[in-house]
């Protein structure tokens, strides 16, 4: 399996104001190569908290870690059974869904955030879904979208880990967050929140690159820009062992 790394250092940032938390976080590498051997992969992310006061004596620190994928449009179909035929009968268009989302935290997440921050950032898997709404013949809406999340995290495309943010005397913290074969190309994006409370004192966000390399990303590319030509080349390999296995079972035969 390859592996990732996003690794928070140590490094100079803007000066905090007294008793505020800073989340501090560097990047080793911020790209994720799928290769035709691509199994899935694991970004490490490490962090620290920088600070210019003491540690506050008030509730402990908690971090959520959240990783996303592109925002795209999923249109869900609702089929029923009418004279022994399944049938498509309804349909919603949720407007935005990460193709892949995974949130990590240090706690409960009923813990270690309100649901009033939750409402405000967009961490849970839920929230993170925009679905602006159907239309008014269309009965239970809200399914089409659960549906969205059920079907993604049964490919484990979307998940909730809590517990899984080790955090070292409420300055260092650090987790891992396992990604699937089937990764969509595009810009991810990670967030880190820092939470005392329930409510979020700082945050971070940077970008992780997914894209395909060597002869997928040339296939790729050919596919959508030259779709004529992807398709002559598609045929001619497909004749080509067509005829190939032909001869290779003619020669067995007559030896």
């Amino acid at each position: 399996m390859l592996r990732s790394l996003l690794l928070a250092a140590l490094v100079f940032a803007l000066p905090a104001q007294a008793g505020q938390e800073e989340v501090v976080l560097g990047l080793s590498q911020d790209r994720v190569a799928i290769t035709a051997d691509f199994d899935g992969d694991e970004i490490l992310i490490f962090g620290a908290v920088k600070r210019e006061s003491p540690i506050p004596d008030t509730d402990p620190l908690q971090v959520i870690v959240t990783v996303s994928g592109p925002q795209e449009p999923v249109l869900v179909r609702r089929k029923e059974r009418k004279l022994g035929i399944w049938v498509n009968v309804d349909s919603v268009l949720v407007d935005s869904a990460p193709s892949f989302y995974a949130v990590a935290t240090s706690g409960p997440f009923g813990d270690v955030i309100t649901d009033t921050e939750d409402l405000r950032y967009r961490i849970s898997i839920e929230r993170a879904i925009r679905s602006v709404g159907a239309a008014m013949h269309i009965r239970g809406a809200q399914d089409f979208a659960d549906a969205v999340i059920r079907i993604r995290e049964n490919r484990d495309l979307y998940s909730i880990r809590e517990n899984t943010v080790a955090v070292d005397q409420q300055t260092l913290f650090r987790t891992a967050i396992k990604m699937p074969a089937d990764l969509t190309e595009g810009d991810y994006t990670a967030r880190i929140f820092l939470t005392r409370g329930g409510e979020v004192v700082s945050q971070y966000e940077t970008s992780i690159d997914v894209r395909k390399v060597g002869l997928e990303r040339f296939l790729f590319v050919m596919s959508r820009e030259q779709p004529f030509w992807y398709g002559i080349m598609s045929l001619a390999i497909a004749i080509a062992a067509g005829w190939g296995a032909s001869a290779a079972f003619r020669l067995l035969r007559n030896n």
